[in-house]
């Protein structure tokens, strides 16, 4: 067992007070030789952990799951969720979590290692992770963070001086990922499923103690809870859609209660502007494309809603009613993000009737003539159209004639509309290519400066630097981009 004090670990594990339905104590299986080949220091330094400790053969003992940090309680979380629209059974297969770190704000956070080995819920599998979509995940929702988008984060990656067979051998890898919490739409569905209405209402109580303690005290609390998660869920996938990103899994099992995005396995970011695009290589139906992602997002919730039923109303009538009376928040909310979001970018400052109507001609011009979506965007903030598949075409010049005129009609400065559009519209995203030319130099080559390198680029995506140009350029192939689970 590692002495937390030496590595500031300041642990608690409210979760594995809860009933015994919601998790399995587990252990993480031990590896064969741990080594630390990413770690990030502004996070760990946030958590109020000691770097230079984290750095040493013990930190990376501790990531890998060799060593149990003192005051750990490991568990494996149950939980349910709807995959493609089959409801099945499911829980950390290959995820462990360690503990909960209390940070030197008092804030409560996950610490959880995937691909740490076997679990009761691996069901078949071998509980493990390739380093590849665990570097993958990293970069990611670091890209992610920095974008201003709520997410889990990465705080380490460990190779396991093993192999992996998928398709082929491979070389075997944990990741470190803190949470606000992997409390999920599917662990309420495990538990409406399999528990008692006790056990839900202590679920419930949870989550709203962790992450929504302002209405605890509310007439209706499970109600506001309801409200919160879909406020929650509404912004978020709103501010996906703004910068072109693309979950690709978006089970009830990757919905999380607080509002982090969750679950980097097929996920990627639009090149070519069109609302169908899919990367996921198992999305044969397309249910989770680009254009699908604000409905599934409001399909997901109205499972969440379904599982609180119990807890709304003593009558089953006026809990439905309820309930649908929240969920029918979702779409409007979510609108008013999106159009809030897309008038930034476009540097509007106030409101219009016909600003939508505005924005959608801009996407269907987009859409026509196969525009870079990102790419578009950062050449209106700066006026380089000659940049774009758009210059020239009569629907774009009427389109910014008319965009122009509504600038033109707000109080605001052209200076204060530019830097709108600039804080609203990033020099850079993760480039498809650009990911996987990281990951090939660190997987196949044992070289992370390419990583390294990227994740500097990405760490301010609204600097505009003359350095981030070359990680705006498009991939000169034109064989369509695949993603895979990473199971």
């Amino acid at each position: 067992m590692t002495k937390s004090k030496e590595t500031g670990w300041n642990l608690d594990n409210s979760y594995a007070r809860l009933p015994g339905l919601f998790f399995s104590s587990t252990n993480p299986t031990p590896v064969r030789s741990p080594k630390l080949v990413i770690l990030n220091n502004k996070l760990a330094e946030s958590l109020g952990l000691n770097v230079q400790a984290l750095q040493s053969e013990d930190g990376a003992a501790v990531f890998a799951g060799n060593e149990i940090p003192e005051g750990a309680s490991p568990l494996a979380q149950a939980y349910g969720g709807h995959q493609f629209g089959h409801f099945n059974m499911l829980g950390d297969g290959r995820a462990v979590l360690l503990s909960e770190q209390i940070t030197p704000r008092d804030e409560r956070v996950d610490i959880q290692l995937k691909g740490s080995g076997r679990t009761p819920y691996s069901r078949g599998g071998d509980g493990r992770a390739a380093l590849g979509p665990m570097l993958r995940e990293y970069i990611i929702s670091e890209a992610m963070y920095a974008l201003g988008i709520p997410t889990t984060r990465s705080l380490a990656v460990v190779t396991t001086g093993e192999l992996v067979i998928r398709e082929t051998k491979l070389p075997g890898a944990i990741l470190t990922r803190v949470a606000a919490s992997h409390l999920r739409v599917g662990t309420f569905q495990y538990v409406a499923q399999w528990g008692t209405a006790r056990e839900l209402r202590i679920l419930a109580d949870y989550a709203l103690h962790r992450h929504f303690p302002e209405v605890e005290a509310g007439e209706n609390q499970y109600l506001s809870l309801l409200q919160e998660v879909v406020k929650r869920q509404a912004e978020l996938i709103a501010k996906w859609q703004l910068v072109g990103f693309i979950h690709g899994v978006m089970n009830t099992d990757n919905m999380t209660i607080s509002g982090e995005t969750i679950d980097y396995g097929p996920c990627a970011f639009m090149d070519t502007y069109d609302p169908a695009t899919v990367f996921s290589s198992i999305d044969i139906q397309g249910r989770y494309a680009y254009g699908n992602q604000p409905v599934i997002g409001g399909w997901n919730l109205a499972r969440f809603a379904e599982a609180l039923l119990p807890l709304l109303h003593d009558d089953e009538e006026q809990a439905v009613e309820l309930a649908q009376d929240k969920i029918s928040d979702f779409t409007k909310l979510y609108h008013s993000n999106w159009v809030a979001g897309m008038r930034a970018k476009l540097g509007i400052f106030n409101e219009e009737a016909e600003d939508e109507a505005l924005i959608k001609e801009l996407l269907s011009v987009m859409k026509k003539h196969r525009a870079d979506y990102t790419n578009t965007f950062r050449a209106l903030t700066f006026d380089t159209l000659e940049d774009t598949a758009l210059l020239g075409t009569p629907e774009f010049t009427e389109w910014h004639e008319r965009w122009q005129t509504r600038l033109g009609r707000q109080q605001e400065s052209k200076d204060s509309s530019n830097q709108l559009m600039r804080n609203s519209n990033p020099a850079l995203i993760p480039r498809n290519h650009r990911v996987e030319e990281a990951l090939e130099a660190a997987v196949e080559q044992g070289d992370y400066s390419v990583m390294e390198r990227l994740l500097e680029m990405l760490s301010n995506p609204y600097a505009h630097s003359a350095e981030q140009a070359e990680y705006s350029t498009l991939p000169a192939s034109t064989i369509p981009y695949r993603t895979f689970c990473g199971t």
